[in-house]
């Protein structure tokens, strides 16, 4: 008789903070309906740079994840896009956000995934970089991100009308569109207005409609861009103040 293996039991905790990165983390759990425990890391004040955290990704930089693996040892994950292949092949069994493995849809769902880590998050952060936080203004590195950013919304923006479907792979919310999201609803912090895009746009009001998202979003704190996005002094002061911190990081890095 052949012996069918149970699921697997979570044993997940997530290390994160209210970044466009930690909360695909969290979404990721929501979406699949998984228990986790939440373990928030003040990235102001270099938690993720002990030695305890480098332990669990030796970057030094959230979203990390641990879980109990199939050989009943602990398993460490690091970097976001990593972090959800894990959770979708792990967890994923009755394909709530992913498509069958080896599929040409599941193939797709990878193109947007690295689209995503190596375009639109790197290049929309240093668009961050250079319009909210550097020290002195440099106008090129300001045109540079913004630019290339408004680029890869084009991209997006383009794919989805071409498509014709709900979300970047078919009608199906998945690990492609979580990715994305905390980048794109937060468009403005960079410099870049979403009503450029407005299939971009639609597809940010559908994502932010799903009860995955609402409540991931707000992990381990709430999730405010929305509303400081319309608030110029608000602006203006979580500006100043993350930029207090990551200079001074980026100083003390360079003395190591």
């Amino acid at each position: 008789m052949a012996v069918v293996s149970s699921p697997k039991t979570p044993d997940i905790t997530l290390y994160t903070g209210q970044t466009p990165n930690g909360i695909k983390i969290s979404i990721t759990l929501e979406e699949l309906g998984i228990p986790y425990r939440t373990h928030a890391i003040d990235i102001t004040k270099d938690t993720q740079k002990e030695p305890w955290f480098l332990e669990i990704n030796p970057n030094g930089r959230i979203p990390a994840l641990t879980d109990t693996f199939t050989d009943g040892r602990t398993i460490r994950l690091f970097e976001s896009g990593s972090i959800m292949q894990y959770l979708v092949e792990q967890y994923d069994t009755e394909h709530k956000i992913s498509y069958p493995k080896g599929s040409r849809e599941s193939y797709e769902v990878n193109n947007w995934l690295f689209f995503l880590n190596a375009g639109v998050g790197p290049m929309q952060g240093q668009a961050n970089h250079f319009f909210r936080y550097a020290p002195e203004k440099v106008p090129y590195g300001i045109s540079r991100y913004q630019n290339e950013t408004r680029r890869l919304y084009r991209v997006l923006d383009k794919h989805l009308q071409d498509a014709g479907t709900e979300y970047l792979v078919g009608d199906k919310c998945t690990v492609a569109d979580i990715a994305h999201w905390g980048w794109i609803t937060a468009a403005g912090w960079s410099g870049v207005d979403i009503d450029e895009f407005p299939v971009l746009k639609g597809w940010d009001e559908r994502m932010l409609g799903r009860p995955g998202v609402e409540k991931g979003r707000h992990v381990p704190s709430p999730h405010r861009m929305k509303e400081i996005l319309k608030d110029k002094e608000a602006m203006d002061r979580t500006a100043r103040q993350a930029s207090e911190w990551i200079v001074k990081g980026q100083k003390e890095d360079a003395q190591k």
